[in-house]
């Protein structure tokens, strides 16, 4: 599996950022981050209404209540921004999407020598409840869940 630096702190722009490798494809990285079905097996279980910018969804884990979700935009093959309302430290996961306290996550991909190079990008940590605890939390988020991401791409699954 291919070993990736790990997530990136800023917190004066309140964002977490990560830039990792992927031993595959740019579009089978695509699917991954882009279709339920994929998305659910390394990240949470995915349900959405539709694949284009404004469609809404969920993401749910087994320990916790469905995360509202909403795709903001989509350039296939290069592009998908979410917007969840997931914020960690308040405790309370809201059954509606509040643009006011929800952060966004951007995969950007770029086709390089070998795979993929996907950035994920998570902004908007200063509306949540607990910015410091937020952005530390979804670091560790990130390091984990990315991780998954490559040990499946690159098992051939």
């Amino acid at each position: 599996m291919t070993v990736n630096p790990s997530s990136v702190v800023d917190d004066s722009a309140f964002t977490v950022r990560r830039t990792i490798r992927i031993a595959a494809p740019v579009h089978k990285v695509w699917q991954a981050v882009t279709e339920p079905a994929h998305i659910s097996r390394w990240f949470g279980q995915a349900a959405f209404e539709g694949t284009h910018a404004g469609a809404l969804g969920t993401l749910t884990w087994p320990d916790r209540d469905p995360i509202p979700v909403r795709i903001e935009a989509i350039d296939e093959l290069r592009l998908v921004s979410y917007r969840w309302g997931n914020d960690d430290a308040s405790g309370v996961v809201p059954d509606t999407l509040d643009d006011a306290r929800s952060t966004v996550f951007t995969f950007t991909l770029v086709e390089v020598e070998g795979g993929t190079e996907l950035t994920v990008v998570e902004t908007g940590f200063e509306n949540t409840s607990d910015p410091a605890a937020n952005l530390v939390d979804h670091r560790d988020g990130w390091n984990g869940e990315l991780d998954k991401l490559v040990a499946l791409l690159e098992s051939g699954s």
